[in-house]
């Protein structure tokens, strides 16, 4: 894919410096899950593919990782406590750079949901975004959170159901506009397939009346102009239907007929390069390989993430598209009932790091 040196806000046009010369900043997750775990094992393994990396978090978090994961290999595993961002980039190998960005916290217990870490959770992540919106870091890697330990957490965590809502909401405040003024999508992918989504975090009843012309536009738009300025050519976009059979004319629901298929013809007469709709029991396997489409727009949460992670969650990747700031994040959770086993697989947050590079 092609490297780029900044991404452009769809609703302003803004450009946010994106320097490869700036380090990635990787949020340290929920404590009582594997997010510090996964963290800790791709420092151990994969030092290379973290150059540049450090971790935003609490530094006896990171310890407790690092002698999780050091005591299944027996590899001693530093952390480094950073005074700055730009330390990261003079970091060693197989040391874990921590950047101290909330108060020092005894780590939680493993597995257990917990106001305090969902607010800790919170605090690093809402450090991270607005010192990507600075300028301070390139891109922003988020560790999983658990959503119930967010809402715990509070005011002002308990309004976001998630990472993509919170940094939407952060990210609109720095562009001085309401967060309607700043729509962004989730998109998920791997090697063999990507996907993004209409709607994201909403009960299934709420996604089915989200499914209309101008929401449907305007993930279609989003869509064309993200993976547009990655790929260096306009995607060649598959549309899923919302019902079984695309709706057989009508005969299973009408959504296809009135909001779908609308929207598919407005985006292709504005230039996006959109087909559809489809039968969403046979698209994606259309759409794999990344060869007959670059990408399918899914009506709803599960409908676009079941498929990708079905083709193997490590190596999964979740990326927000219409931010003015590059995040990704692996496409699995907290894993509350492996944390502090040392079994967690780290392929997922490598590959997060990955995709964030190449949107640089």
């Amino acid at each position: 894919m092609t490297s780029l040196r900044s991404m452009i806000s769809p609703h302003s046009g803004e450009v946010i410096s994106s320097s490869p010369g700036k380090p990635i900043a990787i949020t340290m997750g929920d404590a009582a899950g594997i997010g510090p775990e996964i963290i800790a094992k791709a420092f151990r393994d994969m030092p290379e593919a973290l150059r540049g990396c450090f971790v935003a978090g609490d530094v006896a978090t990171l310890r407790r990782a690092a002698k999780v994961v050091q005591g299944a290999q027996g590899v001693d595993l530093p952390v480094a406590e950073l005074a700055q961002p730009g330390d990261a980039l003079a970091s060693p190998p197989r040391c874990i750079p921590v950047l101290p960005v909330i108060a020092p916290q005894a780590p939680p217990p493993f597995g257990r949901i917990s106001a305090a870490a969902g607010r800790a959770a919170g605090d690093c992540v809402f450090w991270a975004a607005r010192a990507a919106l600075r300028g301070e870091v390139a891109a922003l890697v988020t560790a999983p959170l658990h959503k119930e330990a967010l809402a715990a957490a509070g005011a002002p965590y308990d309004r976001y159901p998630g990472h993509t809502e919170l940094l939407q909401a952060v990210a609109a405040e720095h562009l001085g506009v309401p967060v309607a003024g700043l729509p962004v999508r989730m998109m998920l992918a791997n090697d063999e397939l990507r996907t993004v989504l209409v709607s994201i975090h909403v009960s299934l009843r709420e996604a089915i009346e989200r499914v209309t012309l101008h929401q449907v536009v305007e993930t279609l738009r989003i869509a064309h102009e993200s993976l547009g300025a990655l790929l260096q050519r306009p995607p060649r976009i598959a549309v899923a239907g919302l019902n079984p059979h695309a709706g057989e004319g009508g005969l299973f629901g009408r959504e296809e007929i009135d909001a779908i298929a609308p929207a598919i013809a407005q985006a292709r007469a504005q230039g996006i390069d959109a087909y559809g709709p489809f039968a969403p029991d046979t698209v994606f396997m259309r759409a794999r390989g990344l060869t007959e489409f670059d990408v399918v727009v899914a009506m709803y949460h599960d409908q676009g993430l079941i498929p990708v992670k079905y083709l193997g969650v490590e190596q999964g990747v979740n990326v927000t598209l219409g931010l003015p700031l590059v995040r990704t994040s692996p496409d699995h959770g907290t894993a509350f009932d492996i944390a502090g086993s040392g079994r967690a697989d780290a392929g997922s947050l490598v590959a997060a790091v990955r995709v964030a590079r190449q949107f640089l």
